[in-house]
C-alpha cells in the first residue's frame, strides 16, 4: 500500500507539473524530466517489482534529469570539460544499473540474483551519490524556482541513495526500498509544486520551521543509512569481533551525532545557511518579533533589564550582552546577561546616539571605517574582541540606554537587516525601559505622598492635643483650688499622654494597612471617657443610652475626638458642647452639636472634607477628613448639618452590634 500510494500521488503531481511546464517556452526540457519521472512512479506504482521495464524507465528519469541540468548548467555558462565528463559517467552509471536490473529479471539469472542485487545497488548508490553532486553544482548560480527544483532533485537522489544503501547492506528488502524511494519522490514532487507557484525571480514562502524539521528529517535519515551501512560493512568484514566493531560503531557515531547538536556554533551555522541559501530575508520577523515579545513579557525570566539584553541578544543569536544606563549626561554599564563585569563607563557616547539613534558596529569601528564613532568609543569596550554591536535605547528623543551586544558563534558582519531588526527592537525596548522607570518614579512618588499624609494628620494632632493642653493651663489659672477641676485636669493629661503615644505608633509605615478589626464597642462609655479627658479644657456634655456598634475602638475614639475637638475651638467660652448617642433603625448613632459661628452650604459641600481647608485662621482642616475617612472603614457614615450663626451638628452612623455579640 505504500509503494502504491506514494509512487500514484507522485505520478499524478508529475503529470500535472509536466503538461504546466510544456507550454512554457524553454522549459520543454524540464517538462519532459517531469513526464519521464511521472511514467517512472507510475510504472512502479502498477507493475511487479521485480519487472524488467522498472530499471528501463528508471535510467530514463535520471538520464532526462541529468540532461536537464547540463542545458541549464550549460545556460549559466558554466560547462567545463570536467563537468561534461561527470554528467557523462553519470548517466552511464545508471544505464549500466538499467542493464543489470534487465539482467536479474531474466530466468537465467536466478542463480546469481543475489549477487547481480548487489552489484545493481552499488551502481545506484554512485550513481545517486554522483547526481547528488551535480545538483550542488547547477544550484551554485540558481536563483528563485531552479534553486527549489534543485533542492527536490537532492531530496529524490537522497531517498534513492538512503534506500539502495540500505538494500546494499542488507538491511531492508525490495519493498522497504521502493516505499522510501516513492516517500522521497512524493516530497519532491510537492517541493517542485510549490515552487511553480511562484514568479521565477522570487524565492517560495516556504515556513522556516518546516524547512528545517524537513532536512533534519532528512540528515537523520542519511545518518541511519550510514550507520546501517557501516554496520553491515563490519559484518561482512569483522570476522569474529563482528559484534564489537558493531557496538563502536553504533556508540561512535551516536556520541558524535549528540556533539554536534549539542555545539552552539553548529546550530548557528546551519541557521545561517539555511537562511542565505534558501529564503531571501535571514530573519523571520513573524517569529523572531514574537520571540523577543516573549522574552520582554515574562517577569520570571528575572528583571526587566536583563529581559530587554537577553531579547535583543536572541535576535543575533548573540551568546552574552550588557545594557549601558544612560543617567543625564552619563552611560554607565548595567545590568548584564552571561557579560562579565565591564571596567567603565561610556559617556562620551550619550549625545552622539540621542541625536542620530545609529547602531554603532563595532568591527568598523576598529577597522577605521566610522572616523566618527572611534573616538567616541571607550577603550575598554573596543579592546574586548567579543563586543559586537551596540544598538542605542531611543525613547521620545531621549536616550534611555543601550546595549552592547556579542559577537555570535558564526562570525559576520552586520548587514541591513541587522540595522532595521535591532533599531525596531531597541525602540520597542526603550519604551517598556521608560515605561518601567515611570512606573518607580510614581510608586516613590506614592511613596513620598503617603508620608506626607501621616505626617499632615500628625502635626494636626499635635496641634490638638497642643491646644488642649494650653487651655487646661489657662483654666488652671483660675481653678486650680477646685478639686473637681484637678480630677478632670488630671485625666485631661492622662488622655494627651495617650494621645501621644498612639501618634508615635500611627507613624509606622505599616499602620493603615492593617485592616480594621471591628468588634463591639460600648459606645456610650467611650463617649463618656472622652468628655471626662475634655471637660478641663471645655464644658462638655453628655446624653445618650446605652448602645454597642460594630465599630474599631481606637479609630471611633480617634474620628470622635477629632470632631470634638473642632466643636470645642468653634464653641464660645460659655457655650458647652454637646454629645448624643441614640439608637435609630439598627445604626447606632453619635451626634456631636456646637453653638459655633457654622458654615456655609458651599463650604461643607467643596471644601469641609477635603484636607488642608479650614474656617480657622490656623486650622490645617485635616480633622473633618480624617474622622470621615475613619468611618467609612468601619462601614459607617458621617454627615453634617450647619447653618452660618447657627452651630455645626455631626452625626457619625455605625452599625449596631447583634444581640448575641453583644451579650458576649
Amino acid at each position: 500500500m505504500l509503494i502504491l500510494w506514494a509512487h500514484a500521488l507522485a505520478a499524478l503531481l508529475f503529470g500535472a507539473l509536466s503538461l504546466s511546464q510544456a507550454r512554457v517556452r524553454g522549459r520543454r526540457a524540464f517538462a519532459a524530466a517531469l513526464a519521464v519521472t511521472a511514467l517512472w512512479a507510475l510504472a512502479v506504482a502498477g507493475i511487479d517489482p521485480g519487472a524488467a521495464i522498472l530499471p528501463v524507465v528508471e535510467a530514463a528519469r535520471d538520464t532526462a534529469w541529468l540532461l536537464a541540468m547540463l542545458l541549464f548548467v550549460r545556460g549559466q555558462a558554466r560547462l567545463g570539460v570536467g563537468i561534461g565528463a561527470v554528467y557523462a559517467a553519470v548517466a552511464t552509471i545508471a544505464c549500466a544499473a538499467a542493464v543489470l536490473g534487465v539482467i536479474e529479471a531474466m530466468p537465467a539469472a536466478a542463480p546469481a540474483a543475489e549477487a547481480l542485487q548487489s552489484v545493481r545497488a552499488l551502481f545506484r548508490m554512485l550513481a545517486a551519490a554522483g547526481a547528488l553532486v551535480l545538483v550542488n553544482h547547477a544550484q551554485a548560480d540558481a536563483r528563485g524556482r531552479a534553486r527549489i527544483v534543485a533542492l527536490a532533485l537532492a531530496l529524490a537522489w537522497g531517498g534513492d541513495l538512503v534506500a539502495f544503501g540500505a538494500r546494499y547492506a542488507g538491511v531492508v528488502d525490495i519493498d522497504t526500498l521502493e516505499g522510501v524511494r516513492g516517500l522521497a519522490a512524493l516530497a519532491a514532487a510537492l517541493v517542485i509544486a510549490v515552487a511553480g507557484q511562484r514568479a521565477d525571480d522570487r524565492r517560495v514562502a516556504v515556513s522556516r520551521t518546516a524547512t528545517v524539521r524537513s532536512l533534519s528529517a532528512v540528515a537523520l535519515a542519511g545518518y541511519a543509512g550510514l550507520v546501517a551501512l557501516g554496520t553491515s560493512v563490519a559484518a561482512a568484514v569483522g570476522g569474529e569481533h563482528v559484534r564489537l566493531a558493531q557496538t563502536g560503531i553504533v556508540i561512535g557515531s551516536t556520541a558524535a551525532l549528540l556533539t554536534l547538536l549539542s555545539t552552539p556554533w553548529l546550530r548557528a551555522w546551519t541557521k545561517v545557511k539555511i537562511a542565505k541559501h534558501l529564503f531571501s530575508h535571514r530573519y523571520d520577523y513573524r517569529i523572531e518579533w514574537r520571540r523577543f515579545t516573549d522574552t520582554l513579557g515574562h517577569p520570571q525570566a528575572g528583571p526587566l533589564a536583563t529581559r530587554i539584553v537577553k531579547a535583543i541578544a536572541d535576535l543575533t543569536d548573540s551568546p552574552a550582552g550588557l545594557l549601558l544606563v544612560a543617567d543625564g549626561a552619563r552611560l554607565e554599564p548595567g545590568s548584564a546577561w552571561n557579560w562579565d563585569e565591564a571596567p567603565g563607563d561610556a559617556s562620551a557616547l550619550v549625545a552622539h546616539l540621542a541625536q542620530t539613534g545609529r547602531i554603532v558596529d563595532l568591527d568598523a569601528v576598529r577597522g577605521g571605517g566610522a572616523a566618527e564613532e572611534a573616538a567616541l568609543v571607550p577603550a575598554w569596550l573596543l579592546a574586548r574582541e567579543d563586543a559586537w554591536a551596540i544598538v542605542p535605547l531611543v525613547h521620545g528623543g531621549a536616550l534611555a540606554g543601550a546595549v552592547v551586544l556579542a559577537r555570535p558563534p558564526v562570525d559576520r558582519a552586520i548587514d541591513w537587516e541587522d540595522l532595521d531588526l535591532l533599531r525596531l527592537a531597541g525602540t520597542q525596548a526603550a519604551g517598556c525601559l521608560a515605561e518601567d522607570r515611570a512606573h518607580a518614579a510614581l510608586a516613590e512618588s506614592r511613596r513620598f505622598d503617603e508620608f506626607s499624609r501621616r505626617f499632615a494628620f500628625l502635626i494636626h494632632d499635635i496641634k490638638n492635643v497642643a491646644s488642649q493642653l494650653a487651655l487646661v493651663a489657662r483654666n488652671a489659672e483660675r481653678h486650680a483650688d477646685n478639686p473637681q477641676f484637678r480630677a478632670d485636669m488630671v485625666a485631661t493629661l492622662k488622655d494627651s499622654s495617650d494621645r501621644m503615644t498612639t501618634l508615635i505608633a500611627r507613624l509606622a509605615p505599616q499602620e493603615d494597612a492593617r485592616p480594621a478589626a471591628v468588634a463591639p464597642v460600648d459606645v456610650a462609655a467611650l463617649v463618656a471617657r472622652l468628655a471626662r479627658a475634655r471637660r478641663a479644657q471645655h464644658a462638655v456634655l453628655v446624653d445618650g443610652e446605652d448602645a454597642v456598634a460594630l465599630a474599631h475602638p481606637g479609630r471611633l475614639e480617634h474620628a470622635i475626638g477629632h470632631l470634638v475637638q473642632n466643636a470645642i475651638e468653634a464653641s464660645p467660652a460659655g457655650a458647652p458642647v454637646r454629645i448624643a448617642v441614640t439608637r435609630d433603625r439598627g445604626e447606632i448613632v453619635v451626634t456631636i452639636s456646637d453653638d459655633g459661628p457654622g458654615m456655609t452650604a458651599a463650604f461643607v459641600r467643596d471644601e469641609l472634607f477635603r484636607p488642608f481647608a479650614s474656617t480657622k485662621a490656623h486650622g490645617f482642616g485635616i480633622g473633618a477628613f480624617e474622622a470621615r475617612q475613619l468611618v467609612a472603614a468601619m462601614e459607617g457614615a458621617l454627615t453634617v448639618t450647619t447653618q452660618p450663626g447657627e452651630g455645626t451638628r455631626f452625626r457619625i452612623a455605625l452599625p449596631a452590634a447583634p444581640a448575641m455579640e453583644n451579650a458576649a
